[in-house]
């Protein structure tokens, strides 16, 4: 059963916005996904029973009268804190009828997902770009499938994502991947970081954008140690992150800088962007013109 939350904005403003995003927009509340580092299971974001999944109430039109007020257009970014492409959407299909709304108003889309369930709405997404810029962007923190059916139970694979990835940029969708968080003593290694590069680039996928640790807070921090504990107890990963990040919010990777430096001179290689003023220029590329008529 669908359970149903009060809104009154979905669709808000935000100041240096992340990938150059203008506004944000949340149609669904919590995630399902299961992933166990996920810092928005922090108590600061006050998201109570974070794992189940809400909608938000009468949200196709509120949707439509916060772009009606709008005296700027920009692109409308979704997926900060909800995937847009939980299970519910399969049926009740509000991010793909607010994509249509974006359309019809002449917004750009920058979408963030884990899941394959985007193909659905290449066709949106193409309307889209003939006027307005679109961004897709998809986690993949490893290319080793069985190692993300463990850390990301409820997500589609890193294969089926990067065949998606393949498929949105053969429809002329500006794709790429975060590569966020590359979680230390599970997935900080050239093999796996390179192999994520390689994958990407047979997909034509256009940036990668990087983070070469993760981030620990409140109780998501007991939350991802427990599960260490669950689901590698052979390894004592729990004790290892103890010792190492006792009090750190932000755990960055030891192997943090010989692995940017392999990372950057392989992107260079492959021509993969991922510097985020070059991404930014990249996908607003083209669409100078429609911004001026926008302001």
């Amino acid at each position: 059963m669908v359970e149903y939350v009060p809104a009154k904005s979905i669709v808000n403003r935000v100041q240096n916005g992340w990938f150059g995003v203008d506004y944000n927009m949340n149609i669904y509340r919590g995630c399902s996904h299961g992933c166990i580092y996920c810092d928005s299971r922090s108590d600061c974001y006050r998201i109570d029973r974070f794992d189940q999944v809400r909608v938000k109430e009468d949200a196709l039109r509120i949707i439509r009268d916060d772009l009606r007020r709008k005296v700027k257009k920009g692109v409308v970014a979704t997926g900060s804190m909800s995937d847009p492409y939980n299970p519910l959407e399969r049926d009740l299909q509000l991010t793909r009828h607010a994509l249509e709304l974006l359309s019809a108003y002449e917004f750009g889309a920058a979408i963030a997902t884990k899941s394959d369930l985007i193909l659905r709405d290449v066709d949106v997404l193409q309307e889209i770009r003939k006027i307005s810029p679109v961004l897709c962007k998809m986690t993949v923190t490893t290319c080793d499938d069985e190692l993300c059916r463990r850390v990301e139970p409820h997500v589609s694979v890193s294969s089926a994502r990067f065949a998606a990835l393949e498929k949105l940029s053969a429809g002329g969708i500006f794709t790429g991947i975060l590569m966020m968080p590359v979680l230390p003593f599970l997935e900080d290694t050239p093999e796996n970081v390179l192999g994520i590069i390689d994958r990407a680039a047979h997909a034509g996928v256009r940036f990668i954008y990087p983070a070469f640790g993760m981030t620990m807070r409140q109780n998501q921090r007991e939350w991802y140690l427990s599960k260490l504990q669950e689901l590698f107890p052979e390894d004592g990963l729990r004790e290892r992150y103890e010792r190492r990040y006792p009090y750190q919010y932000q755990c960055v990777s030891d192997r943090a800088k010989p692995l940017w430096k392999l990372f950057t001179a392989r992107c260079d290689e492959k021509g993969i962007l991922y510097k985020m003023p070059d991404i930014i220029r990249a996908y607003r590329l083209g669409y100078e013109d429609n911004q001026l008529k926008f302001y």
